[in-house]
């Protein structure tokens, strides 16, 4: 008796996705970012330095000048070196993705501004072509010289007309 056959896996077709054993916290992605720009916002100020500053030296004087048993840190100060490690390795993931929100913001204007910018050059070819077939029929319209000159040339042929015909009666006459 012959085994059935599995169907065959194709690459163009996606996996189906297995279910997670444990449940991810869901979060507001949104949210969070609005916060990592304002952290690396507020990183990015001296008053975050001062701040800095002054819980560095309020620990390392501590630590120095307070009586032996009420000191938490001795001098290679290695608990203050580990503060500031997990400080920072909070912080630089922190500032990249207020970087990389930033970066996205600055795609949809750059776009924005792209299709701005063709909308103005289309608009720009299209009153440069309405300019140049104004120019055209402006150039096929007669001007007051032509029409004046047009005149002369008519009151003259019928002057001279005129002059026959009144040549004519007085010859016949």
């Amino acid at each position: 008796m012959a085994e059935p056959r599995q169907p065959r896996t194709r690459l163009d077709t996606p996996k189906e996705t297995r279910r997670p054993l444990v449940r991810r916290p869901a979060y507001d992605a949104d949210a969070f970012g609005s916060f990592a720009e304002q952290f690396a916002r507020f990183m990015g100020t001296a008053r975050f330095l001062l701040y800095m500053t002054g819980f560095v030296l309020v620990w390392v004087g501590w630590n120095l000048l307070a009586p032996e048993d009420a000191r938490f840190d001795n001098y290679p100060f290695i608990f203050l070196t580990l503060m500031l490690s997990l400080q920072a390795s909070y912080a630089a993931p922190l500032i990249l993705l207020a970087q990389n929100r930033q970066e996205t913001r600055d795609k949809v204007i750059a776009e924005q501004d792209r299709q701005a910018n063709a909308r103005a050059h289309a608009d720009m070819e299209f009153l440069a072509r309405e300019v140049a077939s104004l120019r055209m029929a402006v150039g096929e319209v007669a001007t007051r010289d032509f029409l004046r000159s047009e005149l002369r040339s008519l009151l003259q042929d019928l002057e001279e007309r005129a002059r026959l015909l009144d040549e004519d009666e007085s010859a016949t006459a």
